[in-house]
């Protein structure tokens, strides 16, 4: 592995964002009387550029940070309750579901056979799991067949499925990741008929706890065509990982851009507490010594002091990297996929950028896509530049699907100075899951006869969520996906029937629109029937 700069010579540029760090009349003289120096008491930089880059970042993006800020704080101060919500949701969802809901639970009450829920067991689903109980995959027993036979530079029908069987594969994977470990097992060994092959539980430098959950699969055991690698996104009831999403933090990498901070601390790849430990895991002496050791092995501090000790070999960059690197040794044929929903999503596409800031080519060379959902942006424009010859040649690596009005895809803010920045192609579906194109109609006046050019959206409508001119639009549709969700059972079949308690999520989303689309629901939704409506067009 080549390391792309000397460790010495690297001159590091971050910003951190410490809501703790002043009270609330600051924070009320920052945000409405734009008092630079209030705001300034919640920010830090390197020594270097204190005090020109904190002033400059706190005038120049004075509501987005007092933003940032704000859901923090608020997110932080419901930590406690957030947890012990999900806590009594996930044990009371589990238990009416393992004793037949409320008039099966009430009738083994009667007859002292209920059934506690155990945490840990396959039985034990997540609350993402009780909001969309769909298991089986769509078309999955062709999927092996089809990437066998398909071939990357073809196009038209065949090619069409076979992308959209995998996004299915992909966003099943990434709503199977919210699962523990038996559960992930059992699901795709007896029902998807793969091999699972491992399953990780990762050190998170920025919630202080392993708490990075990754999968791994191969379509088979033995000489194997595709490798999945599936991270988990937000859950629910986790302030520390809604806390990441609203994150404005970054790090600045040389030739790379700015990344968010949280993101590469849930990847193991650093700790805002001792910065210099981004360097020596992104482009120094950390990425080289880790790169020659072996992912089961205790390794000894290289100056990332932060992490407990015993911790550091299960830090998901170089446990996902070790296995992949041995399975690819193993499976020669083998192409792999990283997937992730929410915050999954966004360890799923700075987990191959990171691949290419470590020359890691090799791997890179098997990589057959990246699909993400709901995933929040990663960092400024120049990652997207500095990603394009590796996802775009020879052909279109990386997609981005984004369900509706899902908050989560417009975090964090971007606007003209600020500098987080999507890319890759955007796979925008509508409340009634129809694919998005812009559309241009080109008239041919010398052939007297009229052209249809449909093209792919670049970037989501609303980017950022927040605007009055979508305020009264986002709450009239959550009204429409309440109604359509009491329908689509009798619309589309039984399998698109939604339970109570999605439907209850619906009910929750009158009142926090934003949030309740960002249920993996509607993405599984959108990849299968807006798969039917785009296979149709195709053939004509």
């Amino acid at each position: 592995m080549a390391s792309t700069s000397n460790v010495d010579d690297f001159d590091s540029r971050y910003l951190i964002v410490h809501p703790e760090n002043g009270g609330m009349v600051d924070l009320l003289r920052y945000l409405l009387l734009g008092d630079i120096s209030s705001g300034v008491k919640f920010l830090e930089a390197e020594a270097e550029a204190v005090p020109v880059l904190v002033v400059e970042e706190a005038a120049d993006h004075r509501w987005v940070i007092a933003v940032s800020i704000i859901a923090r704080k608020i997110i932080g101060f419901l930590a406690k309750p957030m947890e012990y919500t999900g806590f009594v949701v996930d044990f009371t969802l589990n238990l009416l579901s393992q004793n037949g809901n409320i008039f099966g639970l009430l009738y083994s009450l009667l007859h002292g056979k209920v059934v506690i829920p155990r945490r840990g067991t396959e039985t034990f689903l997540s609350t993402i799991g009780q909001l969309d109980g769909r298991i089986d995959l769509y078309k999955g027993q062709y999927l092996t067949e089809q990437l066998r036979y398909s071939d990357v530079g073809q196009s038209g029908i065949e090619m069409e499925l076979v992308n959209r069987i995998l996004m299915d594969l992909c966003i099943m994977a990434s709503k199977l990741a919210y699962e523990n470990a038996e559960v992930v097992r059992n699901v795709v060994v007896d029902h998807w008929k793969m091999h699972f092959v491992d399953f990780y539980n990762c050190w998170n430098d920025f919630e202080k706890e392993m708490s990075t959950q990754v999968f791994i699969l191969t379509d088979k055991p033995k000489d194997a065509t595709l490798i999945l690698i599936s991270f988990r996104g937000t859950e629910p009831f986790d302030a520390d990982d809604w806390c990441t999403d609203f994150d404005y933090s970054w790090y600045e990498i040389p030739k790379l851009g700015k990344v968010h901070m949280g993101f590469l601390e849930a990847l193991g790849l650093g700790n805002r507490a001792d910065t210099v430990t981004f360097q020596n895991h992104l482009l120094g002496k950390e990425a080289k010594f880790r790169d020659r050791s072996s992912d089961s092995e205790e390794l000894p501090s290289t100056g990332n002091d932060c992490i407990p000790p015993g911790k550091m070999e299960l830090t998901a960059y170089y446990a996902v990297k070790n296995k992949l690197k041995s399975l690819l040794e193993e499976h020669k044929k083998a192409k792999f996929v990283v997937t992730g929903h929410s915050l999954g999503g966004a360890l799923a596409i700075l987990f191959p950028t990171v691949l290419v800031l470590h020359d890691e080519m090799e791997i890179m060379h098997s990589l057959l896509g990246v699909y993400t959902f709901g995933q929040p942006r990663i960092g400024n424009e120049r990652i997207g530049r500095f990603m394009k010859a590796h996802l775009e040649s020879p052909v279109q690596k990386y997609f981005r699907v984004v369900y509706c009005n899902d908050m989560v895809p417009r975090l964090p803010y971007d606007d003209k100075t600020f500098s987080y920045k999507h890319f890759g192609v955007c796979l925008f579906y509508n409340s009634c899951y129809i694919e998005q194109f812009a559309f241009f109609l080109v008239m041919i006046f010398f052939f007297f006869s009229i052209a249809c050019i449909f093209k792919k959206v670049d970037e989501e409508p609303n980017k950022n969520f927040f605007g009055l001119r979508y305020l009264i639009p986002v709450y009239l549709n959550a009204l429409w996906e309440l109604i359509r969700s009491l329908t689509m059972g009798y619309t589309h079949g039984p399998q698109y029937k939604e339970g109570w308690f999605s439907i209850f999520a619906r009910i929750l989303g009158l009142a926090f629109p934003g949030i309740s689309a960002h249920c993996p629901t509607d993405y599984v939704n959108s990849v299968r029937l807006g798969k039917e409506r785009t296979i149709q067009m195709s053939s004509f």
